[in-house]
Formats: structure tokens, sequence, C-alpha cells
């Protein structure tokens, strides 16, 4: 990729960027959300056109007016955000658009046999242990991805792009992923391989590309770097912190949870637990803990069997979310991009939607200050928008969360349910997101906050509580809770 320039209304994304793959090698493209990397990958896969710049393969120049021609051209890609057609089964996902046919008398009919046959052997191939016929929908995140995998090897592509393919693996899983990029490097693939993780980084790539603010810092051979380095290259400066120091104290019980279950078999079961004003609680757990599922519960999104929900010692009953909004609860759910923003509306929209009601006057919406509040919260959390009227989908990850966190702060929480608030989020924005929980804390606001990376548990709870499969098995103090103790009780009811 040659000289590419991207620009969007107000945001220039990319400025002047080269990139060089060499077949068979693990090729990592990072830097902070907002870098450029998705949106070069983009350009690569056909979904934009560049302004400027050019790319070539093998020596010879590629037009790639849409994703179509870039597969055909030998380029694949596994997007972040995984959008398969939920209704249909697996082996219909992997081959769309390109069933194998067979002539049935005057008609040519979908082949139900071959198509079968080339998924199981696809499967075999990659060691994946997934039913063909699998409806999508029914299908936990880990195995779409899983799925996404295969679909991407099954076009024998030359170039494979993999944006944050591990955000939602457990640890076999990764294991699994790096075995078939093992497997696609001797085939003589080139992988551009996006993450934020940087074990993952350093242990599998052979070169390494930082981007910051749509330019390329450089490229080196990832035996050159440490963590530290990628870091203070990410983010122009040295980050010698990973969690703000934290002033907050704990005051009395504010919520109760009590023998918590739901109607639902394989769901959380009797959990019980105790969260204090301005304490920073933790949820951890491994995929299929029911940590989402219970917070989901809490905020009136899913129906709960029996247990007991108290609110300063008193019982309260909550149905739906506008129950949970009125007893001053608010939800950031794991997938910002699906269940969070409103992709085409404004940043000032996705900030006020949640207290619209407040910005009306004799039934009209009063828009000079519903502006002046969003300006407020974009100043307050140090937001990075061209302006309150852009489109959130043009903003990076970490700063689509920062506006859904203005959202929620219109709405004055007393309790907030993160659910991975710092998910396929760079260290200098996690590092800003760490800071505005550490200061609500601070504030006297309570946090109940999940997360699936240790380290980030370990550094901003008070206390801990583990779940496994459903249950809760225990809660630690953060401060001396160890990584090792966490994973025993996350792991104590599996086989």
């Amino acid at each position: 990729m040659k000289g590419i320039s991207k620009s969007f209304p107000g945001v220039r994304a990319l400025d002047n960027v080269t990139l060089q793959l060499r077949p068979g090698t693990v090729h990592a493209l990072m830097g902070e959300n907002g870098a450029g990397k998705s949106t070069l990958m983009k350009c690569l896969f056909g979904m934009y056109t560049p302004d400027e710049g050019e790319i070539v393969m093998n020596g010879e120049k590629l037009l790639l007016p849409n994703s179509k021609a870039a597969l055909n051209n030998g380029i694949a890609m596994i997007h972040q955000e995984l959008h398969p057609i939920p209704r249909r089964n697996v082996m219909e996902n992997i081959w769309l658009g390109r069933y194998p046919m067979r002539n049935y008398g005057l008609f040519k009919l979908i082949d139900g046999a071959k198509l079968h046959r080339d998924t199981v052997e696809l499967f075999k191939q990659l060691e994946m242990d997934i039913n063909p016929k699998t409806i999508v929908g029914t299908m936990s995140v880990s195995k779409v991805q899983s799925l996404e995998i295969a679909k991407a090897v099954s076009y024998n592509a030359k170039v494979i792009i993999m944006d944050e393919p591990t955000s939602s693996l457990t640890g076999n899983e990764v294991e699994q992923l790096f075995r078939i990029i093992d497997q696609l490097k001797k085939r003589g693939c080139a992988i551009v391989y996006i993450s934020h993780k940087m074990e993952e980084i350093l242990r599998i790539s052979d070169d390494v590309t930082i981007m910051r603010d749509g330019k390329k810092i450089g490229t080196w051979a990832a035996s050159e770097l440490t963590t530290d380095l990628i870091i203070s290259r990410m983010v122009g400066r040295d980050l010698t912190e990973r969690y703000p120091e934290r002033t907050n104290v704990p005051g009395k019980t504010l919520l109760k949870v009590d023998k918590l279950t739901s109607p639902i078999e394989k769901s959380f079961k009797n959990v019980s637990f105790e969260l204090r004003e301005g304490e920073i609680l933790g949820v951890g757990g491994l995929v299929g803990a029911q940590r989402t599922e219970l917070i989901e519960a809490l905020f009136g999104l899913r129906a709960i069997q029996s247990g007991t929900i108290s609110l300063r010692d008193k019982a309260i009953n909550i149905r739906q979310p506008i129950d949970a909004i009125r007893h001053k609860l608010a939800l950031l759910t794991e997938e910002r991009r699906v269940t969070g923003i409103f992709p085409v509306l404004s940043v000032l929209e996705n900030t006020v939607i949640a207290s619209q009601k407040n910005y009306e006057q004799f039934g009209l919406l009063n828009d000079a200050e519903r502006r002046k509040v969003a300006e407020q919260g974009v100043e307050r959390l140090r937001t990075k928008t061209p302006s309150v009227k852009t489109q959130i989908r043009y903003l990076s990850g970490g700063n689509q969360q920062k506006v859904l966190l203005s959202r929620w702060l219109l709405t004055d929480p007393d309790i907030l349910l993160l659910d991975e608030p710092t998910r396929g989020i760079d260290v200098g924005a996690k590092y800003e997101i760490y800071s505005i929980i550490a200061e609500l804390a601070k504030q006297g606001k309570s946090i109940i906050m999940i997360s699936s990376e240790m380290p980030e548990l370990l550094g901003m709870s008070d206390r801990i509580m583990v779940m496994c499969e459903g249950r809760m098995t225990g809660i630690v103090d953060g401060k001396t809770a160890t990584e090792e103790e966490i994973m025993r009780l996350a792991a104590q009811h599996t086989a």
C-alpha cells in the first residue's frame, strides 16, 4: 500500500500511509483508537476507496471498488464487529454467494451434500469442533469468531486481515487461532494482525507497524520491540502507570443482591453479593460464566425467576430498563456498536437520548440546551470529535465509549454497570476510561465492572466477585488477590 490517504467529514483518517507485507509472515498493525488502523485495512479490503495512493500485489496494481473484488484478488478480512446471518446455519454463512450447484433436470439447485462435505473438510483441516448445521444465532460470540476465521481461510486468501480476532476468545480458543495462523504462514499467507494485546503481538508477530493520528510512525521487527517501546511509540509519550491512583473510600452498603436466579436453566443461579457506596466491584470469570446475563438482569433486560434486589435496605422490583433508570442504575453494554451507539446519529443525539425528556418544553425539544449538555460532556470526558454534530460512527472506539458514559452520567446514576468497558480500546484511551471510573468512584458512585482482563480487574477493583457457570464462587480483595486465585475460582465448576 503506497501513499494511502483517506478523509471523512471533518476527519483526516489516513495521511500518506505506506505498508508492505511479506508472504509467510504476521504483520502486526498497532496504534491507539483513531490511529487509522481499521480504516487502512478497509481500504485494502475494498470497503473504502482511498482518496490518494495505490495498492500493489505481486507487482500488479489492484483496483478494489468493493469487498468482492478484494476476495477475488485473494484478500480476506475478519472484522472486529461480527455480522453473520443469524437465522441461517454455519455452512450457509461460510459459503454464502458461492454455493456448490447441481443440475436437477431443467433447474440448478444448491448441492446440499457437497456443501456439508466441504464444510466438514474445512473444519477438519482447521481442527475446529463446530456442527455445520448449527443455526448461527444460537452460537456464542467465540464460536461465531471461529466461524469467521474458517470463512476467511475458505477463500484460499493470500492476505488475511484479522481485526481484534481474540477479543471474544477463551485461552484455549486463542491457542487454536495461533495454530491456524502457523498453518497459514506455512502456506505463504501474509497476515495483518490488529490487536491491543501486547503479549499476543510480541509472541506471534514478525513485523510491527505503529500508527498515530492517521500517520505511519514506523515499522520494526517484532524481536526488536518491548511492551514499553510499543506503548511509547503508540501514544507518543511514556506511559509509566497503567492504572490511575484511586482515592475512593467505599462506604455503607448501597445495593444488596440475594439468591438471584434466572429462569433459564444454564444461566445464573443463587447469586448473592453487596455493593457499597463509592466502590468498584470487579466481576471476573471465563466465557460462559453468565456475568453479562447477571448485570443485564439487574438492569431489567433479562427475567428473574427468584431472589431479591434491595437498594438502601429496601426491596425493589426491576422488570424493565425504565425501572432500573428510575432507581438510578445505568448500563454500559459489552457490544457498544451493536447495543450501545446509534451509528447514524450524531454525538449530540447519542449523548442525550437516555435523558431526552429533560430537554422538552411544551412538547418541543430545546435544541440549544441539548447541544450545551452534549458539548459539556465532550469537554468533561475529553472526547475527541470534530463537533457534537458528527455522526458517532466516525469516532474511534474509545471516544464512542466516552460518549456512552456521557449519556448515562446525564441520568445522574448512583450505580454504573460496566460490561467490558475497555474492550477493543487502546492503552492510552484505556487509561482515560480508568481515570473517569476512578473519579466517579471518588465522587461516591458505585460501580460494577465486568472484565475479562485479569490485570484490569486487579488494577481497578476494590473487591472482585468471581463467577463460574452461573454461580458466584468467591469474592476477593482487589488489593491482595492474585491472578492464580481468581483463575482457580473462575474454573471451580468446570470439568
